[in-house]
């Protein structure tokens, strides 16, 4: 009996099986773009930190403080902290010598909306010569605005987090001991006004500036809101109508939009640490690439030579130089293809065999060829 039908039957059963699958995949939904909320991409124009910063004294130090002697500003601060708690040191401000206080800067961000009465995160800074800020207590210290105007008031124990010891003959650090942070350390004075309501219009200003994100950030919210509200006026802002609507409740529900923010074809070196970044959207033109480094190995392994026993001789020191010449001959040209992905360049560019270091120059050197699609920044 022939096989011949069987055959035949099998492969029009496999061909069938083919056009199901493909009929399976053609019908399979798109993947998902990576979308993220609006909230998380910009910022409504206006409400933001504000920066504070101040002048006072840690003191309570177990003598790691500033030297009296050397850190003038430390001692005259003390003196004038004394003086308004009635007590009289000018007469003897030079015999002053003590290593229980320092000198620090106090620095906070205040949050918009702060209300007179909370409390915000404050740092503390040695400005002198202290050592350790460990155990100490901030003295009440007001915190200016850029406008000179005081809007918190610090003061409480710090913390700084870091462990240090000194003995006879070493000593340890770890952290940073001059640096401390009080936590609510500082209790707001003055508010800074910015009111929502009453507002025709409202500013979003997005983190990363871009023509693609600032269009699509205005047509997801006209579509949600069903009303051409939004405007993008330039790659950072787009302008919402408020139109009678009630702010606080109309940008609750815009900062959870979604929408799937562009990026621009960008290669981020830090040459410090050999760090490369590369975006999705880097593409690289066909070229070809090779790299190697000569390396010289020059080893010397002298010899001693003695004399027969009862010899006429003497013991000399003989040389011995082994010299290796390492071309990376084995290294051959790779060739990038034209407008590969990101997983791909990497593919390609791994597969020479390079490291980080070698990376970056070929980077640079593809750049320099017009051959790299993208913006190469160097930090």
């Amino acid at each position: 009996m022939s096989d011949k039908p069987f055959i035949k039957a099998k492969t029009a059963f496999l061909a069938l099986a083919a056009l199901l699958a493909a009929a399976v995949v053609a019908a399979a939904p798109p993947a998902a773009a990576q979308s993220v909320r609006l909230k998380d991409i910009a910022d409504v124009e206006g409400v933001r930190d504000n920066q504070l910063v101040g002048y006072g004294l840690v003191v309570g130090l177990a003598g790691t403080g500033d030297r009296l002697r050397t850190a003038i500003f430390t001692r005259q601060s003390l003196v004038g902290m004394l003086e308004r708690l009635g007590v009289n040191t000018r007469d003897n401000e030079a015999r002053l010598d003590t290593r229980n206080v320092a000198a620090v800067m106090v620095t906070a961000n205040l949050p918009p909306f702060a209300r007179p009465g909370s409390r915000i995160d404050i740092a503390v800074s040695a400005l002198g010569d202290a050592t350790n800020l460990m155990g100490g207590t901030l003295l009440v210290t007001p915190l200016l605005g850029a406008d000179g105007e005081v809007y918190a008031v610090a003061q409480g124990a710090v913390a700084t987090g870091a462990v240090a010891a000194r003995g006879a003959a070493g000593s340890v650090q770890r952290g940073v001991p001059t640096s401390a942070r009080v936590a609510s350390g500082a209790i707001v004075e003055r508010e800074i006004p910015y009111a929502l309501a009453g507002r025709s219009t409202v500013r979003l200003s997005l983190r990363n500036p871009d023509l693609t994100t600032a269009r699509r950030v205005a047509a997801a919210v006209n579509r949600a809101s069903g009303a051409p509200v939004a405007t993008a006026t330039d790659p950072r802002t787009v302008v919402l109508a408020l139109a009678g609507r009630e702010p606080v409740s109309f940008l609750a529900e815009v900062e959870q939009l979604r929408v799937e923010p562009d990026q621009a074809a960008r290669v981020v070196i830090e040459e410090a640490s050999g760090t490369i970044v590369m975006g999705a959207n880097v593409r690289v033109s066909t070229v070809a690439i090779a790299q190697g480094n000569l390396t010289i190995r020059v080893t010397e392994t002298p010899q001693v030579s003695q004399p027969n026993p009862f010899g006429n001789g003497e013991t000399v020191v003989v040389p011995r130089t082994s010299v290796e010449v390492d071309d990376q001959a084995e290294r051959r040209m790779g060739v990038l293809r034209g407008g590969v992905s990101l997983q791909e360049l990497v593919r390609g560019l791994n597969a020479l065999g390079v490291g980080p270091r070698d990376l970056i120059s070929i980077l640079q050197a593809i750049k320099a060829a017009g051959a790299l699609q993208a913006e190469l920044e160097l930090r």
